[in-house]
């Protein structure tokens, strides 16, 4: 079976773009049945968040929209059926619940169903991977985690600090996500996660979304960009620590046809804070930020290919390539 027979044949499932304006041309290209969104920007207070969700909701009620929102596992199959792209309305920060924890109610009746307690810095839940003092979780963000739980909505650890992460982990009763995370064993980055906490995802039932972000990667040289090796080692290296059944991709990739505003977006929200040098050495534009040969949704299919031509088993492709994710779902999403 070629790349492109088997990511038709399978359901295909982002862990995370961070931005989308409803371009679907690389989705398509790519393959992609459905993604995590992040709805709104990284500091969005109340007002602007229930806005962006707005925005969404009425766009894809439109009779031609080409995406269906996901509400529940069932939504996703629906999607791709429909050709759909399916939508997971997601945060990378709790900032919008502020200290007001009935407005997790509110925003899950809305559709929101990932959340992520902390981007890189504090809030009222508890701490990022960039806080120098990493206090773990808050008494409001130890609530928050029983609330969401309670719901259904879906905990994502990738960016929280490590305090915070092991914290999560241990009070949460329901599978936990790490959707775009690499490995801290082979690129020391805080954003990256180490064995014990990749373990204990695995452990809580969770999946781990493989990302192609570059600095996630990247081993300091200079003079090469990653690439799609550097990918797959990060991919082969968790996978053998934790099981192909926990195992995904998240690529943070947006989801634009005008990536020069998106990149522009990216700079002023301080998105790339934090993360080494990378920038300086292959430019801040949108492209050079991700793995050589899978840096848009268009090339993910190289990815497929590659693993095909290293031996890896379709069925473990198939799970990769969102299966996992759609199980997890159904767990804590129900449907």
């Amino acid at each position: 079976m070629t790349a492109a027979e088997l990511q038709e044949k399978a359901l295909v499932i982002d862990g995370l773009s961070y931005h989308s304006d409803g371009y679907t041309g690389d989705l398509r290209t790519g393959g992609v049945n459905a993604l995590n969104v992040t709805i709104g920007h990284f500091e969005a207070d109340f007002v602007e968040s229930c806005e962006q969700i707005a925005g969404w909701l009425a766009y894809m009620s439109a009779p031609d929209s080409e995406w269906a929102p996901i509400r529940q596992a069932a939504d996703l199959a629906a999607a791709k059926d429909a050709g759909k792209i399916g939508l997971i309305m997601g945060w990378q920060n709790m900032r919008p619940v502020a200290d007001d924890l009935d407005r997790i109610y509110l925003f899950h009746q809305l559709g929101v169903r990932v959340m992520q307690p902390t981007y890189n810095y504090r809030n009222f839940m508890g701490d990022g991977n960039l806080e120098t003092e990493d206090a773990g979780l808050s008494i409001l963000g130890r609530d928050a985690v029983r609330v969401l739980n309670e719901l259904g909505i879906a905990i994502d650890i990738s960016h929280v600090g490590d305090h915070t992460a092991r914290d999560i982990l241990e009070l949460s009763t329901q599978p936990v996500l790490a959707t775009h995370v690499d490995a801290r064993a082979l690129t020391p980055l805080p954003r990256n996660k180490d064995d014990d906490i990749l373990r204990a995802v695995a452990d809580s039932g969770g999946v781990i979304g493989v990302s192609v972000y570059g600095p996630m990667l990247w081993n300091g040289d200079r003079n090469r960009r990653p690439g799609i090796d550097d990918f797959i080692g990060h991919l082969e290296y968790i996978t053998e620590l934790v099981g192909i059944e926990h195992m995904g991709f998240g690529t943070d990739i947006p989801v634009s046809n005008d990536l020069r505003r998106t990149a522009q977006i990216a700079l002023n929200r301080r998105l790339w804070s934090g993360i080494s040098d990378y920038g300086d050495c292959f430019g801040h534009d949108i492209p050079a930020r991700y793995a050589e040969g899978a840096n848009n949704h268009a090339k993910l299919p190289n990815i497929t290919a590659a693993l095909l031509e290293r031996g890896w088993a379709e069925a473990d492709i198939t799970a990769y390539l969102g299966a996992n994710f759609a199980k997890v779902f159904g767990e804590v999403w129900g449907g």
